[in-house]
């Protein structure tokens, strides 16, 4: 298998893109292509004392202040573009690359394409909660929503579940402003009469609306939401996080008791905080692109981008794309029933 890297995205590129991709090719076994400026590439690689990763060069690089709808056709010579364009042509399995969101996702959908029938690809991060973590789909890609779009949400994420996750039978939750079925605008409306038809006739295993509160509690594996609110909700998570951790230490530095009670909990503090920490999850799959593309963090380090090229494997093998093109019927919404949308 090939996973190929986008070198000069992200704010540590190429550094420590390269540091996380020589790891993974030396732990995880896994051919990497390279593709940014092949003499700082190369000079990276030195450093890690490898010689056996083949680099491709592209000269150009798409940066936070390109206009993420325009970025990889103004800039065909950029890392990402060559990227995407050699997914495309089969020069490789998957593609990792810490750049620009936007100009990823528009590229990866104007290059790479999505899935024939799919109206909108998703952003899926997989949060920290419960033995499996809980997927919300969307995060940011998709600020304005059809139903039709968050009913495609709930089957691809509810086959991500399956697949990359680890359950069996993904209960999907339609994030919401309460438990009852009559909560929400129209939107929520009409999304929830299209996954609860999908979940009688056995397809996904909807399990009703679910509030912010259930997001982290074990309501669901999967949490269905449109891609402005779900941008909040992750944002919001991370701040929260973030702010934990900070009190934490803060409450464990505040006196010689507290710093001893910090020692003997050294270790479960340890576990908490990988749990927490986006260089142990890798990346966010971009679902609904005919082939597999991770979105790893903007501020990605070797040990993300190992664990981004990591989820890259598993999501090229997984058959996930294969699933969704299977069941691509039964996510549309047919002639009245579209039209009645909002």
């Amino acid at each position: 298998m090939r996973i190929i890297v986008d070198a000069m995205g992200g704010d540590n590129a190429p550094r420590e893109i390269v540091k996380g991709a020589v790891k993974a090719k030396r732990e995880l076994g896994v051919d990497i292509t390279l593709v940014g400026r092949e003499d700082e590439v190369r000079a990276c690689l030195a450093d890690e004392g490898c010689s056996d990763i083949e680099i491709v060069n592209a000269d150009e690089v798409v940066t936070m202040e390109d206009d993420p709808s325009t970025a990889t056709r103004r800039k065909k010579n950029s890392s990402m573009a060559v990227a995407l364009t050699m997914l495309r042509d089969g020069r490789g399995d998957a593609m990792v690359s810490a750049g620009s969101t936007g100009a990823l996702l528009t590229g990866a959908t104007l290059t790479v394409k999505r899935i024939h029938g799919i109206r909108r690809a998703a952003m899926a991060p997989v949060l920290p909660a419960g033995e499996h973590g809980v997927m919300l789909i969307d995060c940011g890609a998709n600020v304005e929503c059809t139903a039709e779009y968050l009913l495609q949400f709930a089957y691809m994420g509810s086959f991500y579940a399956k697949k990359m996750m680890g359950c069996d039978n993904p209960r999907v939750g339609l994030l919401n402003v309460g438990t009852e079925d009559t909560k929400g605008g129209d939107l929520q409306h009409q999304t929830f009469a299209l996954l609860r038809q999908a979940g009688d006739e056995g397809r996904i295993n909807f399990v009703g609306n679910i509030e912010g509160t259930g997001v982290f509690s074990g309501a669901a594996d999967v949490v269905v939401t449109d891609g402005f609110t779900g941008n909040v909700l992750l944002k919001t998570t991370e701040g929260v996080i973030k702010y934990i951790m900070g009190a934490l230490k803060g409450v464990f530095y505040k006196s010689t008791v507290n710093k001893l009670a910090a020692a003997v909990l050294k270790g479960d503090l340890a576990e908490m905080k990988k749990s927490m920490d986006v260089n142990e999850v890798g990346g966010t799959a971009l679902i609904g692109i005919s082939k597999p593309v991770v979105k790893a963090h903007g501020s990605s380090n070797a040990a993300s981008i190992f664990a981004a090229v990591r989820q890259a494997i598993a999501f090229a093998g997984s058959g996930l794309i294969s699933d969704i093109n299977a069941n691509i019927e039964y996510m549309k919404i047919k002639g009245e029933e579209k039209n009645g949308q909002a």
